[in-house]
């Protein structure tokens, strides 16, 4: 069998196991991006993902200064089904504010955030694509469908039980306890290209509240490394602005990666600067293989257990004439 053959062979079976479920054979990370994922990471998976920032801040207007370093950490836990996983994120800051009339120290956890992510809609989950083992063009080539992206949605809270020193306007007091949901989209172009979008809508019952978007575009160099791009927005009564963020993840094994990245504001009231370097490690020892029909077994299973509802009546008939016939003799 010719090299060519064999590659497209390998890529249909790939592309099946990844339609049959939301596990995959490498850890899929939300990572070094903000952004998250359609896909859960698949039920009874463990997935952490943590990373250390350096991060600089500038005011022209106020004229003040922060330098410090944070830590964000986030775990991921596939429950009850498939298409659900549970997820806690949680920032910590410290850093040092330095003014014209003060300067001091500033830590606190930034951001806590507990919720669920599910998968709504997946454009694959029945669909079965057919290799064209004579034609490797024909198999890489763009696809309408691939437009159609796959849906989840999630919905969290945000935690916040101590005044927060880096809200935006200090005179305000952070409630308690506020709602977060976000809608998912996530399209596969080619076997190398994935493009993860999120809408937001964030503390809507607070005084913070805001509108916020992601986009980020992954590309896969090779089986190790990938690359990414990503633009988020916020707007918002009390603060808005436009992040832009790049950076690659290198995998080290099926269940583990690392990544580095760099984020900078278009704005200078703030101007924000910040990069850092992460980890993503999954447990899935507990997970349990799960596999969707493709259409045509799908029919098969529909043509059998329609053909085993005629059986009694069939059986039924037979007896009836074997009863006749013995009355007639």
């Amino acid at each position: 069998m010719k090299k060519s053959t064999q590659f497209l062979l390998l890529i249909s079976v790939l592309f099946v196991e990844l339609a049959s479920a939301q596990y995959t054979d490498v850890i899929n990370s939300n990572r070094p991006g903000k952004s998250m994922m359609a896909f859960s990471v698949g039920k009874s998976i463990i997935q952490l993902e943590s990373g250390v920032f350096g991060i600089k801040e500038n005011h022209d207007l106020i004229g003040y200064d922060a330098n410090g370093f944070g830590v964000d950490f986030a775990l991921r836990w596939g429950v009850i089904k498939e298409e659900m996983e549970v997820v806690v994120e949680i920032q910590y800051q410290n850093d040092t504010y330095t003014s014209p009339l003060e300067e001091y120290k500033r830590s606190a956890l930034r951001t806590t955030v507990l919720g669920a992510k599910y998968l709504v809609y997946d454009p694959n989950k029945y669909y079965e694509q057919k290799v064209n083992i004579r034609s490797w063009k024909a198999n890489q080539g763009f696809k309408w469908r691939q437009l159609i992206p796959s849906v989840g949605v999630f919905g969290g809270l945000n935690l916040n039980f101590s005044d927060n020193p880096y809200n935006y306007n200090s005179k305000l007091i952070e409630n308690k306890i506020s709602p977060k949901v976000a809608l998912i989209t996530q399209n596969t172009f080619g076997t190398r290209w994935v493009l993860v979008g999120n809408l937001i809508y964030n503390k809507f019952t607070s005084d913070f509240k805001s509108l916020e978007y992601i986009a980020t575009l992954t590309h896969g160099i090779n089986q190790q490394w990938s690359v990414f791009v990503e633009n988020q927005g916020y707007k918002g009564d009390l603060y808005s602005d436009i992040v832009f963020r790049a950076g690659g993840a290198y995998l080290i094994s099926p269940n583990m990666q690392v990544d580095a990245s760099f984020s900078k504001n278009i704005k200078d009231t703030p101007s924000i600067m910040y990069g850092g370097v992460g980890i993503s490690w999954r447990f899935d020892k507990n997970y349990q293989e799960v596999r969707i029909k493709s259409p045509e077994d799908r029919k098969k299973d529909k043509a059998n257990k329609s053909a085993k509802k005629k059986e009694p009546k069939l059986n039924k008939n037979k007896e009836k004439k074997l009863k006749k016939s013995k009355d007639e003799e």
